[in-house]
């Protein structure tokens, strides 16, 4: 009589009724000794439950979603004998080199997968910041990586078409409205000569350069790259159409990082060269007389700032009451002063209703508070945000949840609503930045490896590239209001800075808000030259809980744009000697 074992759950230590969230083998598997069977999640880590003798499965006692806690029997097992009537398994199993303890989170998990061209234990959909830094932290941690990219070359948006090659013409812009502007400080420039080829040639150099860089990273850490667009087939498949043809890409773990697309408003003829987006803005093969551009928000004001920079007459038609929507108005004041006398024209609270490609011009319609009718412009950049791809790649095919828009929803492990898929980077919500999705990357690759870790950042910077630039970060004046959070705001202004003046740059201002009881920081505003690299000091600030005193005592170095948040603290505890504030 053949004899059945039955395996049963070890020793967990104090834990009872742990979920299954994963079962690693099936009926008819060889398993040796040690061989994971079950993978149970407590509220501390995932643990793998191993087989304690060598056989054949039998039947197993439990599935996904049972509870299980030591004694509860997993399942039975045949031992393997020397018979010559054993039956064939249907696939051997081999026990795990290192087995982690039932304490330590797993780093390594074997799943049945359908038969595919290709296998990973994790597959990156999107090379951008987000995916590129997802598939390299969990490459480093020791998994197998397939990193999937639409593009021929790695960086997404961000690299290729947006982040980068934006910044790298803003800072031209900036080269040559400083030279504009120095002439009343007594040194004069001829006007300068754009050459559009050799400008080109020189954002592709830098683009480049950066991504060859990524390719070399990708190599020496073995991820396999695909280029192809991914679509879910289930949720442990994806294929993806290659310039080669189909392939099939299996995986234990997947990291959504499909980013976002350029909204495309309706009733607006996309066909006319003429109506670009921001990616047809970067290319920059001419320079429009005069440039409309629709949309006040973040992408819509840097193009401005390029194309103002280099001779184009720009307008700006906005929906909303103020540029930048949702950040303080105050913030946005300067900038709004500055470009309201270099530009054509700014109209709040109008929009486009009609744009007529003819042969001399697009002539749009416009309607709302400002509208001045009918105008017609040489070129009219589209800036009405983006849309996540959610449903592009079809992850309602792997059980995923997309939202009506695209978003994936995910929990604070990034986890989606399938627990061997995570969601990072703009699909998974606002606010869409290449940060964001860089730093969730990395955490949901960590988590993958089996690390403790969840998205508990107290806040996400935002800048504006602007000239002025516009940064921010933590609570805002806007939602304090909307929350009902009793706040106290200091503000120092430029026009006292010396660095500021030395520049001939004192427009801009430096705010922190903090709580009124307990005087700890809440969020900072900052709007001036290099603002995006002064607002950091506040981000750290905010995380370590630091109150106006910390920064107010902190020594900065003098003269410095920086220090002004060190002034604007000193404001808050009422020692300020660089302003007199009358006593209150």
């Amino acid at each position: 009589m053949t004899h059945i074992i039955e395996i049963k759950v070890p020793d967990v230590g104090d834990f009872k009724d742990i979920p299954i969230i994963e079962i690693l083998v099936q009926p008819g598997d060889s398993v040796e000794k040690e061989t994971p069977l079950i993978t149970l999640e407590t509220d501390k880590a995932a643990i793998d439950i191993p087989s304690s003798h060598s056989g054949i499965i039998k039947e197993f006692k439990v599935k996904v979603g049972d509870t299980v806690s030591e004694g509860s029997i997993i399942l039975t097992l045949k031992p393997i004998t020397d018979s010559t009537n054993c039956p064939t398994p249907t696939k051997t199993i081999k026990s795990k080199e290192h087995r982690p303890s039932l304490e330590t989170p797993i780093s390594n998990q074997p799943t049945i997968l359908p038969h595919a061209d290709i296998h990973a234990e994790v597959a990156v959909l999107g090379a951008g910041p987000g995916g590129y830094t997802a598939a390299y932290r969990a490459a480093d941690l020791g998994k197998k990586v397939i990193l999937i990219e639409r593009y021929p070359v790695l960086g997404g948006v961000c690299l290729n078409v947006g982040c980068i090659p934006s910044k790298a013409l803003l800072h031209m812009a900036k080269i040559i409205t400083d030279a504009e502007e120095s002439a009343h400080m007594g040194i004069n420039f001829n006007t300068p000569k754009i050459e559009l080829r050799k400008l080109q040639e020189w954002k592709k150099s830098i683009i480049n350069k950066l991504t060859s860089g990524l390719t070399t990273l990708a190599k020496k850490r073995n991820v396999k790259v695909i280029q192809g667009n991914g679509t879910f087939i289930t949720p442990n498949m994806i294929s993806v159409n290659t310039p080669s043809g189909k392939k099939t890409v299996s995986f234990n773990y997947c990291i959504i990082s499909a980013g976002s697309s350029v909204v495309n408003p309706p009733g607006i003829n996309h066909d006319d060269p003429r109506i670009i987006d921001s990616t047809g803005a970067l290319e920059l093969d001419e320079i429009p007389k005069r440039m409309l551009i629709v949309g006040g928000g973040i992408i819509g004001l840097e193009m401005a700032t390029i194309y103002d920079a280099f001779g184009s007459k720009v307008s700006i038609v906005e929906m909303k009451d103020q540029l930048i929507p949702g950040a303080d108005q105050d913030l946005i004041r300067p900038l709004f002063r500055r470009i309201n006398k270099r530009y054509e024209a700014i109209y709040l609270k109008t929009k486009v209703s009609k744009i007529n490609p003819q042969k001399e011009g697009l002539k749009v319609t416009f309607e709302g508070e400002m509208s001045p009718g009918i105008k017609t412009y040489d070129r009219i950049l589209i800036a009405a945000g983006r849309c996540p791809n959610g449903h592009t790649i079809e992850a309602k095919n792997a059980g995923v949840n997309v939202t009506k828009q695209g978003f994936i929803p995910v929990d604070n492990q990034l986890r989606t609503n399938i627990p061997n898929i995570f969601g990072i980077g703009d699909i998974v919500g606002e606010p869409m930045l290449a940060h964001k999705a860089a730093h969730e990357g990395k955490l949901a690759a960590e988590i993958i490896a089996g690390k403790k870790a969840t998205f508990d950042a107290l806040t996400i910077p935002s800048v504006a590239y602007t000239d002025p630039e516009i940064a921010w970060m933590g609570l805002t004046e806007i939602e304090a209001r909307k929350q009902g959070i009793k706040y106290e705001k200091a503000i120092f202004p430029w026009a006292a800075s010396g660095r500021a003046i030395a520049m001939g740059r004192d427009e801009g201002m430096t705010k922190l808000l903090f709580d009124k009881n307990t005087r700890r920081l809440l969020g900072a505003g900052i709007v001036g030259i290099n603002a995006g690299e002064i607002i950091s000091e506040t981000i750290l600030a905010l995380e370590m809980g630091t109150d106006m005193e910390d920064l107010s005592l902190t020594i900065h170095p003098h003269p410095t744009l920086s220090e002004t948040i060190n002034f604007a603290a000193e404001i808050g505890e009422g020692s300020i000697t660089d302003l007199y504030m009358p006593k209150k």
